[in-house]
């Protein structure tokens, strides 16, 4: 009995202070709301060169609204009704401005511009706001919101920032944000410091990548007289051209490393193109104009499931390919079966016949989608990009565009390696003749190789879709490149595909910054023939009497 009474009594006391720590959340919280009431309707009467002081009181409430207020007199939101001076969210809608309560968010009846005054503001209060807005975010509990907030505060320093960011800093978990924050108070120290203060910074900073270091660098080094410098001075300025020529090497190297990073992802969007090419030509010696037509086509069909499953984007590409590639595939046997087969022997009239076979599909693509080129959703695991440093980052769609053809050619490799289909693709472009003899169906294989290398052609389709807009005229942006990809490679050789492929397109990438796109498809084209003089096959030829 004893013991029921005394849990009994555990109970009601833990209750009871349950309900006075409630008690005094909501007391504080009530507090809290009413200095912000109070302060926030100070705004319409205050004076501009005293709204500052009011602002940073505003900011200090530490309330759930607070940010919101802050923000929407940065953006130019914040209104005041002539006739009570309630403060007010005003945005326009016509002739009309639609109103909000700013403290209670409660929608208002919509009032003509003249029932309205806006918050006196001007360049200076903004920058103000942006330090108040980053202080409060200092203290979010979202690692990104407090990193954003530091680089705000590091373009836009304010002494309440950097006071915040001093008092947080030994506290700050992440060491990124706390790496970010310490970077901001050398900043502060290298424009205000002492002379011994700047040289230390100067050292700290050595390794600094930020864009803001640099410049500061840089102008402090360009405010130095170019004569009669005091011994500091001179220190100083040796001091800055070290640090500048280090920072600048390693911006340079970074940038080195992305133009191999872009050519790379434009060299397997060639390998995907080409790939399929590859394989169609050397088994069949069949020049396939309409080649570009089935990138198109995977393009579109990419289109029409993201219409078909509007709620399924984020999967849309993951089933995009396989019905790319059968999409693509079926068209490319009946365009064998139908014509090709019986043009074998005749280049010139396979080409003929392939180029008129890409007009047609083209001019079914504009009667069934019309000329109007069409926007694919990138999913959200698509966007956005991979931050190494401030000045180096990968863009998340280009990256898994290298792993997938990469993906594509090796999985394509071990098929044509290790199974029968590969054996008997390999052997029909070896010696035709002779496959033959050993009953292998070359007919069959054809249709079976034109297939496979248009459904290839098909997932290219899938992955431009994600680099620009599908169009009717997608695939001729990308024919000629492809067909320079499997003559620089040697006709018939993957291996040679893929070398090619990644290439042409570090090349091009290194190129454009110098003499512009047009000049460096130009220079690549010129070196391209010079290469062809030499080595008239390729850089892997192709073997077997095929070759000869």
């Amino acid at each position: 009995m004893k013991r029921l009474f005394s849990v009994l009594l555990s109970c009601i006391i833990s209750w009871q202070a349950l309900a006075n720590t409630q008690d005094m959340s909501t007391v504080e919280s009530t507090h809290t709301d009413s200095t912000l009431s109070q302060l926030v309707n100070q705004l319409p009467t205050t004076k501009l060169n005293k709204m500052s002081p009011l602002l940073e009181k505003i900011a200090e409430t530490r309330n759930d609204k607070t940010r919101g207020v802050l923000k929407a007199m940065m953006e130019g939101d914040l209104y005041y009704l002539k006739t009570d001076k309630t403060v007010v969210l005003a945005l326009k809608e016509e002739s009309l401005y639609s109103i909000t309560n700013i403290l209670t968010a409660e929608a208002l009846a919509p009032v003509k511009k003249s029932k309205l005054r806006k918050v006196k503001t001007n360049n200076r209060l903004r920058g103000d706001i942006r330090s108040f807005i980053a202080k409060i975010d200092l203290t979010d509990p979202n690692k990104a919101v407090r990193e954003q907030a530091v680089k705000q505060l590091l373009d836009n320093p304010s002494k309440s920032g950097l006071a915040a960011i001093q008092s947080l800093i030994t506290t700050e978990t992440d060491d990124e944000v706390r790496e970010l924050m310490n970077i901001t108070l050398l900043l502060n120290q290298l424009k205000t410091g002492t002379h011994h203060e700047v040289m230390a910074a100067i050292t700290q900073l050595e390794d600094t990548l930020e864009p803001s270091v640099n410049n500061t660098m840089v102008k402090m080094l360009a405010a130095l007289p170019a004569n009669n410098k005091t011994p500091e001075q001179k220190a100083l300025a040796a001091s800055l051209t070290k640090v500048i020529s280090s920072i600048e090497d390693k911006r340079s190297f970074f940038g080195i490393i992305e133009n191999i990073f872009f050519g790379l992802s434009l060299g397997s969007v060639l390998l995907l193109a080409a790939i399929g090419l590859t394989i169609t030509f050397g088994v069949m010696g069949v020049i396939n104009m309409a080649h570009g037509e089935m990138m198109m086509l995977g393009a579109y069909t990419t289109y029409v499931i993201q219409l078909a499953f509007p709620n399924l984007i984020e999967y849309s590409l993951l089933m995009a390919v396989p019905a790319a590639f059968l999409v693509s595939g079926f068209v490319g046997i009946i365009i064998e079966r139908g014509v090709i087969r019986y043009l074998k022997g005749r280049p010139l009239e396979t080409l003929l016949a392939t180029f008129g076979i890409s007009l047609i599909l083209q001019q079914l693509v504009r009667t069934i989608f019309s000329p109007l080129n069409r926007q694919v959703q990138a999913p959200e695991w698509m966007t956005g990009s991979w931050v190494i440093n401030p000045v180096f980052s990968l863009t998340y769609n280009r990256l898994y565009i290298i792993i997938f053809s990469l993906m594509v050619f090796f999985t394509l490799l071990l098929i044509l390696k290790k199974s029968s289909l590969g054996l008997h693709v390999r052997a029909v472009s070896q010696n035709r003749d002779m496959a033959r003899a050993l009953s292998i169906k070359s007919d069959r294989v054809d249709a079976i190789t034109f297939g496979l290398g248009s459904g290839i052609a098909g997932i290219a389709g899938v992955v431009l879709s994600q680099l620009t807009n599908v169009g009717p005229n997608l695939g001729q942006a990308y024919i000629i490149d492809s067909f320079l990809v499997v003559v620089f490679g040697g006709v018939g050789n993957l291996w040679g595909t893929l070398v090619a492929a990644m290439s042409l397109g570090s090349i091009n990438k290194f190129l454009e910054p110098v003499v512009g796109s047009v000049l460096a498809n130009i220079i690549v084209l010129v070196g391209l023939v010079l290469f062809i003089q030499k080595r008239p096959k390729g850089l892997f030829p192709q073997k077997g009497r095929a070759a000869d």
